[in-house]
């Protein structure tokens, strides 16, 4: 966990140094402080997972993390919900008029 949230880090300040964005700039935007804003950079597991998410808000990049569990990404629920489909399908017979 520690190596994707660093890994995330890094490419959070690659994208504000792409875009040319002081921290400042990026912390308002994010109703954060700069310090906040460091911690996520570094990739700190303490900072919440919305902090991330008002940062990535800020630069833009917020709609990937709504992708991140989507079942289109999740090859193992996918298996998972195969493996629960029914062998068989049987349809149940209509009542008729002298049924009761």
């Amino acid at each position: 966990m520690r190596r994707v949230l660093r890994k995330l880090g890094e490419n959070i300040r690659d994208a504000r140094r792409r875009r040319r964005l002081p921290m400042a700039v990026v912390a308002e935007r994010a109703f954060t402080s700069r310090s906040t804003l460091q911690r996520v950079e570094a990739g700190d597991v303490r900072v919440s997972i919305g902090i991330y998410a008002a940062v990535l808000q800020a630069l833009g990049l917020l709609a990937g993390l709504g992708e991140i569990a989507d079942i289109g990404h999740d090859s193992v629920g996918q298996a998972l919900a195969r493996m629960d489909l029914p062998k068989r399908i049987h349809l149940k017979r209509a009542s008729g008029p002298g049924d009761g």
